[in-house]
């Protein structure tokens, strides 16, 4: 590898991690503000909590577009496309009038924004496979892995100087620089004769392909399931440590990043230290056993035994360190049971399934109207035991593992 390509090869790196991390920072950076916006807007706190879930919603719906548009005209002009609109959701967040304004802003927001995460894992399987791709994803996850991190860090530091509105104008600021550095720096990964041809029902054709693939369907089941345990936890959290444990808005951002730094590491140790010495069978039933035991202990810590935070915090660092194993090899072997003409739909089908589960989780941590830590608790321990019932279940050893697509 020449010294231009290798250097054209990290600003992939780079840009696709900033597209990435999109997603996170989206959901995280206004997470400090949400007691700010309910009082401003005159709204209840479960209220607010619908811009959590309308964003993530418009993630699901957004993938499912983004996708199979990337599969039939390339990576790049969708993405640029869905860049513009984020950056123009973003700047009608900031002058919202009022809730209901602010939550359909968050759901355009949340569309466009999924364009970075969907193509970024079409390009991942346009470029590598097995566990070159795992180094792959592993390098963009360490990018946008410290947005979760940052973020809520970040947007109390802006709650200190401004108001929640200030927290939309960054997201601003970040996508007009992403449009910027995507139009400058990446190039197509998918050539006009490896696109898709076909129309909607090409698209929907591929779906019910994918769908009926039982391989891939046990391991977008257990993606979006495990998913819903951490959007559990990003949803409820904010409310809980405030709340429920009286934790300031910068302690809880720093909790929240201690916890989020737990993925960013088992992401780098799976990808580089994990995948070429273990199965990726072993490997994810390694992290499924973590995070459902995390989740055990957190139901025992909060209804059984009170510990306080003390009691309550550990067994969410072993719940985000267990998904940065999981998460990532579900992604990595469902897409490596597509063709690159599909790879668009298919990362759609797993982004679109993981935001839905999370739309679907978000609000059950509030169920009641009242923060309550034991929820969160039987929220996370649900999502991570039906997680490891359908990777048991469907993704058994000797299932036929060959491309579909």
């Amino acid at each position: 590898m020449t010294g231009r390509s290798a250097a054209a090869g990290r600003a992939t790196v780079v840009v696709l991690g900033g597209l990435t991390a999109l997603g996170p920072l989206t959901t995280d950076l206004y997470l400090p503000g949400l007691p700010a916006i309910a009082d401003d807007l005159a709204a209840e706190p479960a209220a607010v909590q619908l811009t959590l879930t309308f964003s993530m919603l418009g993630v699901a719906a957004g993938q499912l577009l983004f996708g199979p548009l990337s599969d039939r005209f390339g990576r790049r002009p969708p993405l640029l496309a869905g860049l513009v609109v984020y950056t123009l959701s973003s700047v009608l967040c900031v002058f919202a009038p009022n809730l209901a304004v602010l939550i359909a802003a968050r759901f355009v927001q949340g569309a466009a924004g999924s364009a970075g995460l969907v193509i970024g894992r079409a390009v991942a399987r346009d470029r590598f496979q097995g566990v070159a791709m795992l180094r792959f994803l592993a390098s963009i996850a360490l990018i946008s892995g410290l947005a979760p991190i940052l973020a809520p860090i970040i947007g109390a530091q802006l709650m200190r100087f401004t108001s929640w509105r200030g927290t939309f104008g960054a997201l601003t600021a970040l996508g007009l620089l992403l449009t910027l550095a995507a139009f400058g720096a990446l190039r197509e990964t998918l050539p006009p004769q490896a696109r898709s041809s076909g129309g909607v029902g090409a698209t929907l054709r591929a779906m019910g392909r994918l769908l009926r693939h039982r391989p891939f369907l046990g391991l977008a089941l257990t993606s979006s399931l495990a998913f819903g345990a951490l959007f559990g936890y990003i949803s409820g959290s904010s409310t809980v440590l405030q709340h429920v444990y009286q934790v300031s808005p910068q302690t809880y951002s720093m909790l929240f990043g201690l916890n989020s730094l737990a993925i960013v590491v088992m992401t780098q140790v799976n990808g580089r230290v994990l995948a070429p010495r273990f199965t990726a069978r072993s490997l994810m039933l390694a992290g499924l056993g973590a995070a459902v035991a995390a989740g055990v202990a957190l139901v025992l810590l909060t209804t059984v035994w009170d510990f306080g935070l003390a009691g309550f915090c550990p067994p969410l660092f072993v719940l985000m360190g267990s998904l940065g194993v999981v998460l990532p090899n579900t992604a990595a072997q469902a897409l490596s049971l597509v063709e690159p003409q599909t790879a668009g739909t298919a990362s759609a089908l797993l982004g679109t399934g993981n935001f839905l589960a999370g739309a679907v989780v978000a609000p059950l941590s509030s169920v009641g109207g009242r923060p309550s830590a034991a929820l969160l608790a039987v929220v996370v321990l649900g999502c991570g035991a039906l997680a490891l019932a359908a990777y048991a279940t469907l993704c058994r050893p000797g299932r036929p593992g060959e491309a579909t697509g």
